[in-house]
């Protein structure tokens, strides 16, 4: 049973079991007090550790937002550029959490703290003042009772009527105190229900506000992090086949270090130890200096390190060479040495020592010696492959007749181009058709020849000729527009430098990129989109004629050029360009890159409950917010102006053609429009699943291949 309502009768009797019932309501309002002060300081508490967080959060955000990445190379791809972007952007996400999260805290102390301890001190602390005051009343007027009654009857009449009318007077005020007293308890006692228990509620409907405030943060970051697991699916491809071309690399230089060394018809450089005389009687030294000659001024410029002492780089000299002529060592003790003629030091002959015989004769070479060496090797398909591939009559034949078999056998086949063909087959095939100059074999017929077959002997014969598609000369203009300018600006350099190759180059690639885009058309069925069609031939087309790492970070830029040749090409080949952009050396702007739909984020009012925060959002979510289909499935584009496709670099034929046959994550394309669509998995596989079926795949054509 609850506590006993006090009647006001009983104030007249203040009988002991009234007293009892006053002492039970004086009790419970003692025991709420004690829980409100209670609840104060852990509430106190509570809005100190999240203060904390608070602070540990926005420092963990300061520190997401100064931190960026550096890249290889000179330029980066509108993939990398959204991915060095999305430390800012994870660091104003967090900044506006914590915004909401210091307004509920600010909220929290006026809904839930300031109330309470204002009935605590404003109620619970009256009454208690009350409760003295009746408790002293009540000593009072039973002190005066018992005086009253203990008075000798022998008083004066007078006396006695006094004492009676003071203790009636006291009786009553008694009376009076103690109904207010069990009126102002009882009042107390019904107050604290709604007193204590709505500021509670106004806690929880902070703390409701502040969560559906993140999950609304959620949803306005959902596009960006959709958008962001693009770019980064794409920067991962491009990695996995750039990390493989240098890979190849490194293998071949280390097996053939002399025949990659870095060569230019500019200048040469490498270490050289230099002699320096000193006088009688110390003799000379040998200094190592790294030297950097200049051909056509005939300059060798010298600068002193040592990598023993800590790399410190010393001064540079230079000096301008008349001669050059070998010394023997009949004359000095030391191998691989030369005698340089100096002509601003008349009648001064520097002696200096290469590394090695082959350095030694590459040096020579360089600075007009007596003995003649052999020049730089460039590695060749063709000769590689014994396959004497031409842009001839034949090839463009063979060409012709691979893309009509193509088109009509296998235009469907998933993971055209990507699947490749064993490589026995493709080399017997691509020298029936090219070497033995066949044209009796008509692909589109015939049935010896898989689709995929055909496909990797085209690709090989485009790889296989003396020079690329695309050209040598042509190789960094075409690469210099993908790394910046605007969507127009790229298409519109692309195709005046299209117009700049050779006619049956110009011809061989309108042909290849009409067929290509009618690929791309049907990417519903062989999940070759725009973009997976730009990372296999972006190396195939276009390679720069030395390789280096440097270039092979160019690949990314070559599947953006190939993007944009695929998907113009009606405009590219049919009409001639208007007017031609500025050269290469002109300083270009950078491309605008993606952001992501955060309006209703940043506009969206910081309050507990604001009508007009809704009317704002609903105004958003009216206007011009995509449909689930668009975010999700995007389209089968490219993104080879704003966004850079998924364009990880087709290597060797044996191994990088098993790349995944699903559509790869890959952005919508804006290389014309502008416009940013994404190409994303179906719901329910994972990149997992699909690098492990990937695999497989690639597992049985190895197999396929040894045997």
């Amino acid at each position: 049973m609850g506590l006993h309502p006090l009647e006001f009768s009983e104030c007249y009797l203040d009988s002991p079991s009234f007293r009892d019932k006053i002492k039970s309501h004086e009790a419970e309002l003692d025991k709420t007090n004690r829980f409100i002060k209670e609840l104060y300081k852990d509430g106190k508490n509570l809005i100190n550790a999240t203060k904390q967080l608070g602070m540990a959060q926005r420092k963990f955000a300061q520190c997401l937002g100064e931190f960026q990445f550096e890249y290889i190379g000179d330029a980066k791809t509108d993939d990398e550029k959204c991915i060095d972007e999305s430390l800012q952007e994870f660091s104003a996400f967090l900044k506006n959490l914590e915004d909401q999260r210091e307004l509920m805290m600010r909220n929290i102390t006026e809904t839930l703290m300031k109330p309470l301890e204002k009935f605590r001190k404003e109620q619970l602390g009256a009454l208690r003042a009350e409760r003295k005051r009746y408790e002293k009343e009540t000593e009072k007027y039973y002190s005066s009772l018992e005086k009253l009654l203990n008075m000798s009857s022998k008083k004066k009449e007078p006396q006695l009527q006094e004492a009676d009318t003071q203790v009636e007077i006291m009786r009553k005020h008694f009376q009076e105190e103690s109904l207010d007293y069990v009126c102002k308890l009882q009042e107390i006692q019904e107050r604290k229900k709604f007193e204590c228990v709505e500021p509670m509620l106004a806690f929880f409907q902070t703390v409701f506000t502040f969560y559906h405030q993140g999950f609304e943060l959620a949803k306005d970051f959902d596009h960006y992090k959709r958008a962001l697991q693009i770019n980064i699916q794409n920067t991962r491809n491009r990695f996995e086949g750039t990390r493989s071309e240098v890979n190849e690399l490194m293998k071949r230089i280390r097996e053939a270090p002399q025949e990659y060394r870095q060569t230019s018809p500019i200048s040469f450089e490498g270490y050289l130890y230099v002699q320096e005389k000193r006088p009688p009687p110390f003799g000379s030294s040998w200094v190592k200096r790294y030297c950097t000659f200049v051909k056509e001024q005939k300059i060798l410029h010298m600068v002193t390190f040592d990598h023993r002492s800590g790399g410190k780089i010393g001064e540079t000299e230079s000096i301008t060479l008349k001669s050059c002529v070998r010394k023997t060592t009949d004359v000095l003790d030391r191998r691989f040495c030369l005698d340089l003629d100096i002509t601003d030091r008349p009648g001064t002959v520097l002696t200096v020592q290469a590394l090695s015989e082959d350095d030694h004769k590459f040096w020579m070479q360089a600075m007009g010696g007596k003995e003649p060496i052999g020049h730089y090797l460039t590695r060749t398909y063709s000769k590689e492959r014994g396959i004497d591939a031409q842009l001839d009559d034949v090839g463009f034949s063979f060409v012709k007749n691979s893309i009509s078999a193509i088109e009509k056998r296998g235009i469907n086949d998933q993971g055209l181009y990507r699947i490749v063909g064993v490589s026995s087959k493709v080399q017997k095939l691509l020298s029936l058709m090219i070497d033995e100059k066949s044209d009796e074999v008509d692909l589109s017929a015939s049935e010896d020849w898989d689709v995929k077959t055909i496909t990797s002997a085209l690709k090989l014969y485009l790889r296989s000729l003396p020079e690329p598609l695309m050209t040598y000369e042509l190789y960094k203009e075409f690469i210099s527009p993908a790394k910046g300018g605007s969507p127009e600006s790229r298409i519109q350099a692309v195709h005046c430098l299209v117009h700049k190759l050779p006619e049956r180059n110009r011809q061989v690639l309108g042909l290849l990129m009409k067929h290509l885009a009618n690929v791309a058309a049907h990417s519903k069925q062989n999940l070759m989109t725009v973009a997976n069609l730009g990372v296999v031939f972006g190396p195939t087309l276009m390679r720069p004629q030395e390789e280096t790492v440097a270039a092979i970070m160019d690949l990314k830029f070559q599947n953006i050029v190939v993007e944009i040749l695929i998907e113009h090409h009606e405009k590219i080949f049919t009409d001639a360009p208007e007017s031609c952009p500025l050269s290469p050396d002109a300083p270009v702007l950078s491309a605008p890159t993606r952001h992501s739909k955060k309006m209703s984020r940043q506009n969206r009012p910081l309050a507990v409950y604001n009508p007009q925060a809704l009317d704002i959002q609903n105004a958003v979510g009216d206007g011009s917010s995509p449909a689930p289909d668009e975010t999700s499935m995007g389209s089968n584009e490219s993104v080879s102006s704003q966004s850079s496709s998924a364009s990880a670099s087709e290597v060797n034929m044996e191994k990088s053609d098993h790349v995944p046959l699903n559509a790869s994550l890959s952005s919508g394309s804006n290389s014309g429009s502008g416009t940013a669509a994404a190409s994303c998995s179906a719901p329910g596989s994972s990149g997992e699943s699909q690098t492990a079926a990937t695999k497989a795949t690639s597992d049985k054509e190895r197999q396929e291949e040894r045997n």
